[in-house]
């Protein structure tokens, strides 16, 4: 029963660094990376469709990433769908490729980049305590339904502790790199 629970925390704890990693990906850097047009949704035969399933995403430089349309009538409505998604970015189409220059990021810009980076962080680190908190209410359900012992109890709530350690020191590890990432010129 307690290893259901620890199995299923773990889980829980993973699926937050997923979303972190996420988060982080939308957090644009000075760099050209396709992954900051994920969140794109382009009208597609009446439905949304993901950018990325409607066109070529490559990094043509550096700092310039160039939209291939698979389509040529959807060339229009792709940089429509890119203006409208609030990325700071400015198509330039030249024939049938979109090319998106990333404009260099201020140090202002960059200082408000690293507190979002921040705000996310946080929201893993209450993730992964609101799973440990889960987990610790189970056992102490168990505990009062006198299905474990309490030495069991005791030392179940020290492994999902160190379980809570690991994922949030992998979090502190995944904000420093993001952080510098963000900060280098």
């Amino acid at each position: 029963m307690l290893n259901e629970i620890k199995t299923e925390t773990e889980q829980r704890m993973k699926k937050s660094l997923e979303a972190l990693h996420t988060a982080f990906n939308k957090i644009r850097t000075g760099r050209a990376h396709p992954s900051i047009l994920d969140g794109v949704m382009v009208p597609y035969y009446g439905s949304d469709t993901p950018l990325k399933q409607v066109a070529n995403i490559s990094v043509e430089d550096g700092r310039t990433l160039a939209v291939t349309a698979w389509e040529k009538p959807l060339i229009p409505v792709i940089e429509k769908a890119i203006m409208k998604a609030d990325l700071g970015l400015n198509p330039a189409t030249t024939g049938d490729i979109i090319r998106l220059p990333m404009p260099a990021l201020t140090e202002e810009t960059r200082k408000n980049m690293v507190k979002l980076a921040r705000g996310d962080a946080e929201s893993g680190r209450v993730s992964v305590r609101n799973a440990r908190r889960d987990a610790l209410s189970d056992s102490k359900e168990l505990l009062k339904e006198k299905e474990i012992t309490e030495d069991e109890e005791r030392r179940f709530s020290d492994d999902i502790q160190k379980l809570t350690d690991k994922y949030v020191a992998e979090i502190e590890k995944m904000l420093q790199t993001k952080e510098a990432d963000l900060m280098e010129v």
